[in-house]
């Protein structure tokens, strides 16, 4: 099963991600909990020149996004799936969708392509949407915040309309969740449905 958390950060989404991961392995199952970018050296380095690294420009970001997920899905998704292991992914595509195609302005189409190419097509079973205002996201930020979350308000928009856009275009594998609730209340809520997925 390859379960992914996308939404905003702060949004709450790693913190699910974790409790899912927990709650699964608390269950006997084996798994891999990971994130992005991120989960092999290979995307971890890419991971501090993507987010703490110089301004770049919008293709050379979304480049090395989806540099860093081709890797992380050769070396470490695709070979703990055929283990039979569980995976849950802290991001995955959705977040280039949202961030770079619709934040960004390259275009939602064009990013997906480009990151179902360089993945071979691999998509989650589910993948989980914690949906929270901007406002409210950008207001639960705190510590030294990355290239990305130092974006104004107008940007953190454009990435809400875009996760929102696709919760409406792929109902059958995006879940969506009120970020706003409790975390526990929400992790039931996921539970619920990942039970159905066992």
């Amino acid at each position: 099963m390859f379960v992914t958390f996308e939404g905003l950060d702060w949004s709450g989404k790693s913190t699910q991600a974790r409790l899912l991961g927990d709650w699964l392995t608390d269950q006997g199952r084996s798994v891999l909990l990971t994130r992005e970018p991120g989960g092999t050296p290979v995307a971890e380095a890419v991971r501090d020149v993507v987010l703490h690294g110089h301004d770049m420009a919008p293709w050379a970001e979304a480049a090395l996004y989806a540099a860093a997920r081709a890797d992380h899905v050769a070396q470490a998704i695709r070979p703990a799936l055929a283990r039979g292991e569980d995976v849950v992914c802290d991001r995955y595509l959705d977040s280039s969708v949202a961030y770079q195609g619709a934040a960004r302005g390259l275009g939602e189409e064009r990013v997906r392509e480009l990151n179902l190419m360089v993945t071979d097509g691999l998509l989650p079973d589910r993948t989980f949407l914690v949906l929270l205002d901007p406002g409210e996201a950008r207001r639960r930020g705190s510590g030294d915040p990355d290239r990305i979350e130092r974006e104004d308000e107008e940007f953190w928009r454009r990435a809400d309309d875009g996760f929102r856009a696709l919760a409406a275009e792929f109902p059958e594998r995006i879940v969506p969740l009120n970020g706003s609730a409790a975390p526990d209340e929400i992790a039931e809520e996921v539970r619920e449905h990942v039970r159905a997925l066992l």
